[in-house]
């Protein structure tokens, strides 16, 4: 009797003693919220794919993920997230998409990794894990450090995200000349870009001088040497910034591009600094465009994952599959450094994590991306840093 009593007080003496050692026999339950109906059924297969690639490189049992349609409709997103809870898991790799997020604040005790790369108006159970604003800026900061720019303006479209790009101005201490919301709509974005270039005066100093010249007393000869070689250009006089920061994308950026070429300002003569293209490869046969310069993720990485997942699945991936991929590398990390069972607190410490995109910086609920910085010139991608 004295014997099993002697053996029973031990156990109980273990499991408050050493809980950590019951609590690493357990396993790690993951949520995934993606897309596993509609329109984005494929982009969700994706996710689910890159999930379980990860687990095999990774080569652990520790972790078990369990994918739950998120839908289109946030009620949908709720109701999968309330099944997730139901069965334990206090982490979720998702939503993909902004929207989805919208009801999520009804889940407590839950962490919520969202691929978007919002940062304005999230819930407070949950991290954006995409490329954000502020991770593309402090690369470019550094960009503008290292070339000594000291007068770069900023062209942001007037579009719903543009608040987010203030903040992250304020946040990141970029040193901006000045800062211009401008209009997508064409023939507004032309007028725009002229009265920020001074093209107009630019324009008129051509005309007076070939007038001045015309009328001067100089002979004949030198004269039409020196308007033909005036005719050849587009305005007299500089603009008053060294570079410039545009944070927009596909065929909007081109647009802005193509406007400051018409008012006479150069990517051979000015720095033209855009947000993140991902690789987009349409910009390499837009040789009047380049040089340009932009912040990215691991491109190395990139292509080297992108191999690995067509060889495994017969099928190409996109950078959300790569990012998904990492956030479980990250989160197994985690795993290995802290205790699971204060899921509130995983985020808040002050860590770092290297994975395929390259090093996410995690404090206080944010995931901040230590980005590459790339150049497109003569038709090629080169890697700054």
């Amino acid at each position: 009797m004295f014997k099993t009593f002697k053996i029973f007080l031990i156990t109980i003496i273990i499991i408050f003693k050493f809980p950590f050692i019951l609590a690493a026999e357990e396993k790690i339950k993951i949520g995934l919220l993606v897309p596993m109906s509609g329109e984005n059924l494929q982009l969700g297969n994706l996710l689910i794919k890159s999930t379980k690639l990860a687990l095999s490189d990774i080569g652990t049992n520790k972790i078990e993920i369990y994918p739950r349609d998120s839908g289109s409709d946030p009620n949908k997103t709720l109701q999968s997230a309330v099944e997730l809870k139901n069965i334990g898991a206090k982490i979720i790799i998702g939503p993909i998409f902004f929207k989805n997020l919208e009801y999520l604040n009804e889940i407590n005790d839950v962490i919520f990794l969202s691929l978007t790369n919002k940062t304005e108006g999230l819930p407070k159970n949950v991290i954006s894990t995409g490329v954000n604003s502020v991770s593309q800026l402090n690369a470019i900061k550094k960009f503008i450090k290292i070339n000594e720019l000291k007068r770069t303006i900023f062209l942001t479209p007037d579009l719903k995200y543009k608040s987010e790009v203030k903040k992250a101005i304020k946040q990141t201490k970029i040193k901006i000349f000045k800062h211009y919301i401008y209009d997508t709509e064409p023939t507004k974005l032309t007028k725009q870009i002229e009265d920020i270039t001074n093209y107009k005066t630019r324009k008129q100093n051509l005309i007076d001088e070939i007038k001045r010249i015309e009328d001067s007393d100089l002979d004949e000869e030198d004269k039409e040497r020196r308007i033909n070689r005036l005719k050849k250009r587009y305005t007299i006089g500089n603009v008053k910034f060294d570079s410039i920061i545009i944070s927009d994308f596909d065929e909007s950026l081109k647009s802005v591009i193509t406007s400051l070429l018409y008012t006479d300002v150069s990517p051979k003569d000015k720095s033209f600094i855009v947000f993140n293209q991902w690789f987009d490869e349409s910009l390499l046969n837009e040789k009047t465009l380049q040089p340009l310069y932009y912040p990215s993720i691991n491109r190395k990485n990139l292509e080297k994952f992108n191999s690995k997942f067509l060889e495994t699945y017969n099928e190409n991936p996109n950078h959300l599959a790569l990012l998904s991929y990492d956030i479980v590398g990250l989160i197994y990390y985690l795993s290995l450094k802290m205790d699971f069972s204060q899921t509130n607190d995983l985020f808040k410490k002050e860590n770092s994590f290297k994975g395929k995109i390259g090093v996410f910086d995690i404090k206080n609920n944010k995931i901040i991306h230590r980005l590459n910085l790339y150049e497109i010139k003569d038709g090629e991608i080169k890697e700054i840093f």
